[in-house]
């Protein structure tokens, strides 16, 4: 069985220095995105991915070390955007690989898994269902986080795909966890918009993207 980086770092938030680093990816953690979340045929070959390490804070308040899988483009704008998360105090439940990549049974419970890189198709709306579009996602690219899916899900027509973000739908009520406008301007800085300010009824309020889709 391959085993992935983890760097499970804590230190209290504010006394800990924010750091960031880039690295091709690993063998091991190739040999992972092999097992089915990247396969031939995808917009990006895995030479053009890196894995982004990074600080952030918790919601235990503390301070941690976490990780995504990116584009090669998009390491070093979103190592800004994490030092600002992080200077903001933006409480990131999971962020790390083995919760993205790891064994389904080993994953966390809760689903809410910060990530970026996944060869997949772009997701349709809760509106019309379905599994996916025809088109890839900015995540095939690894030009998309989506960022705790639990506080920010996927709405549309009033309804998500994961009965338990229902809490959430409420944006004026505001809980820890749930991307605030500072957030927003963050990836503002390098070019990256929201899927919470789409137009319509649709909204993918942990979704940020090169593109904005």
């Amino acid at each position: 069985m391959t085993r992935l980086l983890a760097l499970p770092l804590a230190l209290f938030a504010g006394t800990a220095p924010f750091h960031s680093s880039t690295q091709s990816l690993p063998a091991p953690v190739r040999t992972q995105l092999k097992g089915g979340i990247w396969h031939r045929g995808c917009p990006v070959a895995l030479w053009q991915l890196r894995v982004l390490t990074a600080s952030y804070v918790g919601f235990d308040g503390q301070a941690h070390t976490g990780q995504l899988v990116v584009n090669r483009a998009a390491a070093a704008p979103l190592a800004r955007v994490f030092r600002e998360l992080y200077r903001l105090r933006f409480p990131i439940r999971h962020l790390d690989l083995a919760s993205s990549y790891g064994p389904a049974a080993a994953r966390p419970a809760d689903g809410d898994v910060t990530s970026s890189f996944e060869c997949r198709q772009a997701v349709p709306s809760p509106c019309v269902g379905g599994r996916g579009t025809g088109t890839w996602s900015e995540h095939a690219y690894g030009e998309a986080v989506d960022l705790n899916p639990l506080e920010n899900p996927y709405v549309g027509c009033g309804q998500s795909r994961d009965p338990a973000t229902r809490r959430y739908f409420n944006r004026s009520l505001h809980r820890p966890g749930m991307v605030t406008n500072a957030v927003v301007r963050a990836f503002a800085t390098i070019g990256w918009g929201w899927g919470g300010g789409w137009a319509g009824s649709t909204k993918d309020y942990m979704h940020f993207s090169a593109t904005g889709h």
